[in-house]
């Protein structure tokens, strides 16, 4: 081949390698992938996190108290909560920015403590880290959260989450799993308000308003919440979720009418229910027993799929009441002991609404059982621990029993189910019925639309505890006795948000990430996350390479 022709060809290769290069670069300014290479998915965002990123209107700010330095766990919380933050500013196209912060950093001691008072009233608490340093210990106090606005409004994260039971690397790192959830969840909150409407059904004995001030003023910072005696309401038409919360009085047919048909034509439903009047004021000093209520739900709720066993559990795994063990003088003497009426439970299926969950607070609680309901998704939710006994009705009830000697052999009866989830197209109760009298719309409805209904067979699993001085309810969850606050408040929440999140952001918490050594963590993450441009490089150095291979071949035919 002529010399002049083959430089012609060289020269368009060349030219084709440079346009290539050219057109890749337009391309990489205009769009962009990432390619996340980890075993565990760590850098991907959920879909539903980019879309609610990509319709940000205004910029939202993150301020992030994670700031200092921390021992090898926190840190990683630290590089999680910034990794994930880059993530979020990518898919929201210059729509967010974010800071990190240390509060105690602030020099002048009262300028600090009214910095800290302003973090705790935006729900951002403080928690001693114990570390380390030069061969000595010591304690630091850190505020693992953050606060984010948007448009004059924000909204607190806690950042640190997870299981108390579960060892410190645990509980950090099931803190890691949920950081884009917790920082989507309060996005959302402040810039994306729903506008469902949840209602909070009176009129047969259900908990009083003070006793779910901390539940719906909880629920209102998302949704809009409504309150009405169900006799009084012709229809729930226009509610996109029910709660009833310890109902002690009976339904009338015209009230489960009314519930039912909510259902069929789509309405989601929480129930807290009791079967059995058990409480600490009817105890008084010679002890009583817990008998059946007759709430005139069971044939509803067998209907949909399940059924509240009339019976009362006791658990080794259990709350710490005060009894009275003496008196000097005058003087009652008080002394906190075990009461195993009162079931913790820590013991949870691996659902997004219970994933990672602390340790619930339940009080007289029994047992349910699934029974057959065609079509319908049925997932316990919660358990007792496995040292579980129970008890039929009537069931006796004295603080005598707080008192005795625990036989080891009467608490085998292994995990209970006290939650459940239902999910699918429920059967109505008034199938081939004809609806009862004083129906606002006497046509049944037979079949339902796809839908979802959680019940729970503990009727105090939502209420807060009133401070006797003030009369101000305490949070769900807080016991006063012992100073610990539990995760109702999260459980009920997060069965909210599942029934009403028709984006799925709610899915986000069933993220896993493995517990690796955080040094091989570190490692990987530096190298797993690509973006177009950087295979930019390899074409210039193509390119380079071209152009030395054209020099070359032109010296070869000049000496031939």
């Amino acid at each position: 081949m002529p010399y002049k022709q083959k430089r012609k060809q060289d020269l368009f290769r060349y030219l084709l390698w440079i346009g290539g290069i050219i057109l890749l670069n337009i391309l990489a300014t205009t769009y962009f992938f990432r390619i996340d290479l980890t075993e565990d998915k760590r850098y991907t965002i959920a879909p539903v996190t980019k879309q609610m990123l990509d319709a940000l209107e205004d910029e939202v700010v993150v301020e992030v108290y994670l700031e200092g330095t921390f021992p090898a766990g926190f840190k990683r919380l630290q590089q999680s909560v910034r990794e994930t933050l880059d993530e979020f500013r990518i898919y929201a196209d210059g729509n967010l920015r974010y800071v990190f912060i240390d509060p105690t950093d602030i020099q002048n001691d009262t300028a600090r403590a009214t910095y800290f008072r302003q973090l705790a009233s935006k729900g951002i608490m403080p928690t001693n880290l114990h570390a380390t340093e030069d061969g000595k210990q010591v304690e630091r106090l850190v505020f693992p959260g953050a606060v984010v606005k948007y448009k004059g409004k924000e909204a607190g994260v806690n950042l640190l989450k997870g299981n108390l039971a579960a060892s410190a690397d645990e509980r950090l790192n099931q803190s890691v799993e949920g950081v884009e959830y917790e920082l989507a969840t309060a996005i959302r909150k402040v810039a994306f308000p729903s506008q469902k409407i949840i209602g909070y059904i009176m009129g047969q004995g259900e908990l009083e308003m003070e006793q779910t001030a901390d539940l719906l003023g909880s629920l209102q910072e998302y949704y809009r919440v409504a309150r009405g005696e169900l006799s009084q309401i012709p229809t729930l038409e226009g509610l996109d979720l029910l709660i009833v919360a310890k109902p002690t009085k009976p339904f009338s047919e015209a009230e489960k009418y009314k519930i039912d048909q909510f259902i069929m034509n789509g309405g989601k439903a929480i129930f807290y229910v009791d079967a059995l009047n058990a409480n600490m004021d009817s105890l008084g000093t010679g002890g009583t027993f817990a008998m059946p209520y007759n709430l005139n739900l069971d044939d509803l709720f067998f209907r949909y799929g399940v059924r509240l066993n009339q019976n009362l559990i006791m658990d080794l795994n259990s709350g710490f009441i005060p009894v009275v063990t003496g008196y000097m003088g005058e003087r009652p003497q008080t002394e906190m002991i075990n009461w195993r009426f009162y079931p913790l439970l820590n013991n949870f299926s691996k659902h997004p609404i219970t994933r990672n969950l602390d340790a619930v607070y339940t009080k007289f609680v029994g047992t349910m059982d699934s029974v057959r309901a065609d079509g319908i998704r049925k997932t316990p939710l919660i358990f007792t621990s496995r040292y579980s006994r129970i008890l039929p009705a009537p069931a006796p009830l004295s603080l005598e029993e707080a008192r005795m000697e625990v036989n080891p052999e009467q608490y085998t009866a292994g995990p209970q189910p006290v939650g459940y989830l239902l999910e699918g197209r429920f059967s109505s109760l008034f199938r081939n019925r004809r609806a009862p009298a004083g129906a606002a719309n006497p046509k049944v409805r037979e079949s339902g639309e796809e839908t979802k209904i959680a019940i729970f067979s503990d009727g105090d699993l939502v209420r807060n505890d009133i401070n006797p001085r003030t009369g101000q309810p305490y949070e769900l969850g807080f016991d006063r006795y012992n100073n610990i606050k539990f995760a109702n408040r999260e459980l009920a929440l997060n069965t909210v948000h599942y029934m009403l999140d028709s984006e799925g952001l709610i899915n986000v918490r069933s993220k896993e990430i493995a517990l690796r050594p955080l040094d091989k963590v570190r490692i990987k993450e530096e190298r797993t996350r690509w973006q177009l441009l950087n295979l930019v490089a390899p074409l210039v150095l193509l390119g380079i390479f071209g152009i030395a291979r054209y020099y070359l071949r032109k010296r070869k035919y000049e000496r031939s």
